[in-house]
């Protein structure tokens, strides 16, 4: 084995690591060496003499500045470009029904199958009617005979008027007789017997008129409860013919059949389901924003979507909820697409994309990126001749470059030997003509 290319293979490396890694550090050495053989010749010329400590600090503060360092820089304008939220999630339908029986019957129409189109109004599921007919038939009869009664019943009233003024007729002529039988009384031609007999018919003329009110009174409440009888007639009436209603169960809404509908001769029960219909027409896109995102987006906000099938569609914010899931912190958002010929499908992944504000942003190379010690994400910029690091937003990856917003609104970036310098590290600015028309 040959030593001598393995030691000149480790002399260069370890040269390599401080020329490129520990540049200042050898800088440093370098200077301090080069300093101390200068002033040994002043040392022996007169060693006898105190060395004074003004020449050494002006040794040392006339130290040659290291050299500045070639890096590619970039004049990078910021321009307003559109801004965008991405978020995950999946289709939804606009609605889904479960149609349930409201009574009990056993199913007499046909089924139809999953699948198919049904409109606003189509019969889905009929059941058998039943004694409900003649239910309804005799409800009809009940409420006919109601009404027949109230005629007979406001007849009646005229006759309790009439007793009314008989017995006031009565009444006065019993007070008139009263009062000439009293005088007379008074006067010795009338003896007492007739004065009581005049006052036992002023009593009974009372109690005639007292009669009368109250068969008036009757009568008005025969008339009362003959409109009751019809208003009772009339519901049981209206509860038969709901109940016959309830035989036919129609589609709510244009949709497709989930499920086939209730098989012919099945028994079904109020609540039992009938079939279930999905509109998915137009169709909803559901996603979660987070705290940081729901912010920038509002109701009415532009959407594009792309699902997993490479299908793509476009629509607008239709919903943004104002409280977040207890669970995952997150605001729902809806957006509502169209799906006129229904290829799209209820459940699907999709990315939807939701446009927000413009922002000023930075069209730069990703590989002028870099970390600090830190870790934080950024650009080395030149600012008076000296590097300096600047934190940067990540907005989007483009095919020309990433847009970055955090830099003011013009920049000298680093595009080429960021990684070789560090804050305060003076550089020589080469313009990035190459690069930057590359990107433009």
């Amino acid at each position: 084995m040959r030593v001598l290319p393995v030691l000149t293979a480790m002399i260069v490396c370890v040269a390599l690591f401080f020329v490129v890694l520990q540049r200042e550090r050898l800088l440093g050495f370098v200077g301090s060496v080069t300093g101390e053989a200068d002033a040994a010749p002043e040392r022996t010329g007169d060693s006898d003499a105190a060395v004074p400590s003004g020449p050494v600090s002006i040794a040392v503060s006339g130290e040659a500045a290291p050299d500045p360092v070639n890096v590619l820089v970039r004049n990078s304008v910021a321009r307003q470009v559109d801004d965008a939220v991405l978020v995950r999630g999946q289709t939804e339908a606009a609605r889904e029904v479960t149609v349930a029986a409201e009574t009990s019957g056993t199913i007499v129409s046909e089924p139809i199958r999953k699948g198919a189109f049904v409109e606003a109004g189509q019969l889905l599921c009929e059941l058998d009617a039943g004694s409900r007919l003649a239910q309804l038939s005799e409800a009809e009869a009940r409420l006919a005979e109601a009404r027949s009664r109230v005629p007979e019943a406001e007849a009646r009233g005229p006759e309790a008027q009439a007793r009314i003024s008989e017995a006031q007729a009565r009444l006065e002529e019993a007070r008139i007789n009263q009062n000439a039988a009293t005088r007379l009384s008074e006067e010795g031609f009338a003896a007492q017997t007739r004065v009581a007999g005049a006052d036992a018919a002023l009593r009974a003329a009372e109690a005639s008129v007292t009669a009368a009110e109250t068969g008036l009174s009757t009568v008005q409440s025969g008339i009362e409860s003959a409109l009751a009888g019809i208003q009772s007639a009339e519901a049981s009436v209206e509860n038969a013919r709901l109940e016959i209603a309830k035989l036919t169960i129609e589609a709510p809404f244009d949709g497709l059949l989930e499920t086939d509908t209730a098989e012919l001769g099945a028994l079904l029960q109020p609540g039992s389901p009938c079939a279930t219909v999905v509109q998915l027409d137009p169709l909803k896109l559901v996603g979660f924003l987070s705290e940081a995102q729901v912010s920038r987006v509002a109701v009415g906000s532009e959407v594009g979507a792309h699902l997993a099938s490479g299908q793509r569609v476009a629509g607008q914010v239709t919903f943004l909820s104002r409280s977040a899931d207890e669970t995952t912190r997150t605001f729902r958002v809806e957006a509502t697409v169209p799906n006129p010929d229904l290829t799209l499908r209820d459940g699907q992944t999709v990315e939807m994309v939701i446009r927000t504000d413009p922002i000023q942003a930075h069209m730069l190379p990703a590989s002028a990126l870099t970390l600090n010690d830190e870790g934080v994400l950024g650009l080395r910029v030149v600012e008076d001749g000296l590097a300096t690091f600047a934190p940067v937003q990540l907005i989007r990856d483009t095919a020309n470059g990433v847009l970055l917003a955090g830099l003011p609104d013009a920049a000298a970036v680093i595009t080429v030997g960021q990684e070789y310098v560090t804050d305060g590290v003076p550089v020589r600015a080469v313009p990035d003509d190459e690069t930057a028309e590359a990107t433009r």
